[in-house]
């Protein structure tokens, strides 16, 4: 019978599309959500495996009851009337059937279970000729999602549909929070959309949001219309209005074109192109602001991500990124991220790897994204530049390998070059249960060829340089077993003996096009050259002493307590260094010393530390702390110094008050500068399916260290989207552990593994 399968498509198409402004975010938190089904299970229906697709159309309808009665023309069936096709079930007390007219009336506890969906109902009649079927006193219950609500009629008419009264919640059926409701929504299921009349949105019994007419999707067919406006109010933007606008081009590209007024700058037109092809896809979105009424002058950026296959190990990338003004990332970003930069990067290459080897040929440019810097504080651009760096096995152990680069360097205010850097190495890694020893032997060359006027400073055109590299890498694993506090632990020590010798090179005639002085840290301690970039190459005669312990819990693996402790023995004075960066003499390095210690899975802490014996001095300290609350609360504690360079202390907390409050703060200040670089207080309130925080915030915003206020506030109806500003954005940018799933994320990068560019966050104020 044809009825058992008309009843699917309509409520489920109303419950997907009532929930069609779900955020893209975070997902809804239903933790504190009861299990209770607004329609319960029914005994009788068909039960089966998660994850079963059945062909309900291609499977033919059992009609069974407790009494049949009427005609063979027309039939009645009475009591506990069962009809199953597939994976489908409806019940009902009695049903009727007109052979002759092809019509059905189906009477009390009508019920009706399919792919995701169970449905009560109290009257259910149709024409099976015309195929017109009316449904009356409708309610449902998602299977697959939460959702549930219902409808006083529907009626189907062929592939159409309309209900009146139809209601929309993922609340619980006594606790319902918010609901959405029309007064009519007719529904075409072969064109999948639908159109809504008298929609209402209410919070508790407080209507909040009617729309008289709108037209909605009904299914996962991407279609051109309008998508859900951004409505937001800032100091610096003020009344804020973005109405996206969406294009279906094609099944393998689209656009998105997002008009937006903003009563303090004025008109913004934004665009965004997603296409998709065989083996890759790219995405390009900008934004263009004719006369900004803050900056007197137009605005706009653009950015276009993308890769491509082109072969089984070669891959081409495009990472591009260009802006109209050097304040555009301090006007359009609402973090500390977007002060911070202060170049806008683009880079485009192909990239090859297998098995031993990668390579890439490539092209970047440097724009310039701070006002307070000049175009010659930018790096080089590198157009283009090629790479090989290759590791294969010789002969035995031995293995031999090749780091090659050659590039041409421009920029747009000072003289520049080409330069060719080739490092060939042989190396024999040798390794036991507990020991390991790498000698390594390599020869870097490089030569120049230099621009006119450059050669002229330096005193020739083609400067170049050969020097050997000799180390030796080695260690030793010690470990027991031990027994702290009842429980078992592996401990181990480490002790590591690496010696480096590099002879002196005279580099005074080369250029500076992308060398500088890495960061003294741990990793520095191992490695065969101080600078990044190959414009120098230090000499070195050197031994690093150091020591690393673990404490592993036997039980899960789980790494109790670690620290690690070591030193660079300079046996001869480092003659290379570069203007204004001191000179490094014989004697001893910082220590470096690391640790962290979990004394349980809710306390960490950490520190780092950087010690001068020669003059007595810190150079580097970081103290951390964390402490993971009962019921997903956190709270962290941080200092950061680093001599001459910064002070920082940075507290930050989500505390729950209760099962529904919950308190959030962060207060990050600059010992240095004496200034508050972002304080946050909030409060949240969480119930089963509504969110409210309210959120008060206090940040630098510009390059000049000017303060702003905003106050954020936010209701999320779960499952069906949020209004106000993204004030979780904000907390989860602001406190580490917000989401517990951030712990352990890491910073994005692009594919070529620069650091991404700053959202631009144009809703926040």
């Amino acid at each position: 019978m044809r009825p058992v399968l008309r009843l699917l498509p309509l409520p489920l198409c109303i419950a997907l599309s009532l929930q069609a402004h779900a955020a893209d975010g975070m997902p809804p938190d239903w933790g504190l959500c009861p299990t209770v089904d607004a329609v319960k299970p029914f005994v009788d229906a068909q039960s089966l495996p998660d994850g079963l697709k059945i062909d309900n159309t291609r499977q033919e309808t059992e009609i069974e009851g407790d009494a049949l009665s009427g005609t063979e023309e027309n039939p009645v069936f009475n009591g506990n009337v069962t009809l199953r096709r597939g994976s489908q079930f409806m019940g009902a007390d009695q049903l009727t059937y007109d052979k002759q007219q092809e019509r059905y009336v189906a009477e009390g506890s009508i019920r009706f279970q399919g792919s995701g969906l169970r449905v009560v109902a109290a009257r259910a009649q149709g024409d099976q000729a015309s195929d017109t079927h009316t449904i009356e006193q409708l309610d449902y219950q998602l299977l697959d999602r939460r959702g549930n609500g219902g409808a006083d009629s529907v009626t189907l008419v062929g592939n159409q549909g309309s209900l009146k009264g139809a209601t929309y919640t993922t609340c619980a059926p006594d606790q319902r929070q918010w609901q959405l409701s029309a007064r009519q929504i007719d529904i075409d299921t072969d064109k999948g959309f639908a159109v809504a009349r008298g929609a209402t949105l209410r919070v508790g019994k407080v209507p909040v949001l009617y729309m008289p007419w709108f037209m909605f999707p009904t299914d996962e067919r991407r279609r051109t219309g309008l998508l859900f406006p951004s409505i937001s109010n800032s100091s610096r933007n003020g009344f804020d209005w973005r109405q996206p606008i969406y294009l279906n081009l094609a099944p393998n590209y689209d656009a998105t074109l997002s008009p937006r007024i903003m009563t303090s700058r004025g008109f913004q037109l934004g665009a965004q192109f997603r296409y998709l092809v065989e083996g890759g896809k790219g995405t390009l979105e900008g934004a263009y602001m004719p006369d900004d009424d803050l900056r007197g002058r137009d605005r706009g950026m653009f950015r276009y991500t993308a890769f491509q296959n082109v072969a089984s190990h070669w891959q081409a990338r495009a990472n591009v990124n260009w802006i109209s003004d050097t304040r555009y990332f301090e006007d359009f970003s609402s973090s500390l991220d977007g002060l911070s930069q202060y170049t806008a990067f683009s880079e485009i290459g192909l990239y090859g790897r297998g098995r031993g080897w990668d390579a890439a040929i490539t092209a970047d440019h440097w724009q310039l994204a701070d006002y307070t810097l000049s175009e010659s504080d930018l790096p080089y651009d590198r157009l283009p530049r090629a790479y090989l760096s290759v590791d294969r096995p010789l002969v035995g152990l031995l293995h031999w390998g090749v780091n090659a680069e050659t590039v041409r360097f421009q920029h747009e205010t000072e003289p520049a070059g080409s330069r060719v850097d080739l490092k060939p190495w042989l190396s024999l890694p040798l390794r036991g249960d507990a020991w390991f020893l790498t000698p390594t032997l390599a020869y870097r060359y490089t030569q120049y060829a230099l621009d006119d006027a450059l050669a002229q400073s330096l005193g020739g055109s083609s400067p170049s340089r050969g020097q050997s590299i000799f180390s030796v890498d080695g260690g030793l694993f010690f470990d027991r077993e031990t027994r702290v506090k009842g429980k078992d632990y592996l401990q181990t020590i480490e002790p590591r003996i690496f010696y480096l010798r590099v002879p002196y090179t005279d580099q005074a005639d080369m250029p500076l096009f992308d060398t500088q002085p890495l960061t003294f840290s741990w990793g520095q301690l191992f490695r065969d050259n101080r600078y990044s970039g190959a414009d120098r190459q230090a000499d070195a005669n050197q031994v690093t002493v150091a020591v690393s312990t673990r404490m592993i819990r036997q039980s899960d693996g789980r790494e109790r307590f670690s620290a690690s402790l070591g030193q660079i023995h300079y046996l001869d004075a480092s003659r290379v260094f570069l203007p204004g960066e001191p000179i490094t003499e014989q004697g001893r390095s910082a220590w470096v010393a690391d640790a962290n210690y979990a004394p349980t899975d809710r306390w960490t802490f950490g520190a780092s530390y950087q010690w001068e014996p020669k003059f007595k001095r810190t150079d580097l300290a970081s103290v951390r702390a964390r402490y993971l609350l009962p019921d997903d609360g956190v709270f962290n504690l941080g200092y950061r110094y680093r001599r001459d360079v910064l002070e920082q202390v940075d507290l930050s907390f989500l505390y729950p008050i209760n099962d529904s409050w919950s308190a959030v703060g962060r207060y990050y200040y600059s010992l240095f500068d004496n200034k508050a670089l972002e304080t946050v207080a909030g409060v949240q309130w969480d119930s089963c399916c509504v969110a409210v925080r309210v959120v008060a915030r206090r940040y630098v915003h510009n390059r000049a260290g000017d303060l702003s206020n905003a106050l954020m506030f936010e209701i999320e109806l779960k499952g069906l989207g949020s209004a106000g500003q993204d004030t979780q954005r904000v907390l989860r940018r602001s406190v580490l552990g917000y989401n517990r799933d951030d712990l352990y994320l890491v910073p994005p990068q692009t594919a070529t593994g620069q650091p991404s560019p700053p959202d631009i966050d144009d809703a926040s104020p």
